[in-house]
């Protein structure tokens, strides 16, 4: 079989960061794949799965209301090695377009405090499967260590 795209990347040398995973057109609009990475591959620990799925849930929720980008939004959601997500968003995107958008994101995830949404039985799946404090430690580390200082290296997959 042929090798789909995303296992084309040199995770060896894959930083942090926001890349453009794929463009695809469907029903004549482009939809952008973004990779969030959070983790270096294979460098240091992966998120935890009670973790990801907190910062899952904030994102989700925070970025269907943005005020700006809510309409564009398509999809949110972890990618199975647990070193980041996909977020999928209706338009023909670069990862610089959208850097604004990621740094509220993970400070709303960072700040949030109360009861975090669709954590509750009737509303998800693994519902009690949820570790806010990680969350908001992991969301901190991203905006302190990536998002404040991006670089072009952050913004484009190694060639």
């Amino acid at each position: 079989m042929k090798k789909i795209a995303s296992f084309t990347i040199d995770h060896i040398r894959l930083l942090r960061g926001i890349y453009v995973s794929r463009k695809d057109e469907v029903g004549g609009d482009t939809v952008t794949t973004f990779d969030i990475r959070m983790k270096e591959p294979n460098r240091e620990p992966a998120l935890t799965p009670p973790a990801i799925h907190t910062i899952e849930h904030l994102a989700a929720t925070f970025l269907r209301n943005h005020p700006v980008w809510a309409d564009r939004i398509v999809y949110w959601g972890p990618m199975g090695c647990l070193t980041g997500n996909y977020l999928l968003m209706k338009g023909d995107l670069q990862s610089a377009d959208i850097v604004d958008l990621i740094k509220e994101t993970f400070q709303f995830i960072a700040d949030f405090e109360g009861d975090i949404p669709g954590a509750t039985p009737r509303d998800c799946g693994n519902w009690s499967m949820q570790d806010l404090p990680a969350a908001r430690a992991e969301a901190q580390k991203y905006l302190d260590e990536v998002l404040c200082c991006i670089t072009p290296e952050n913004l484009n997959y190694p060639q």
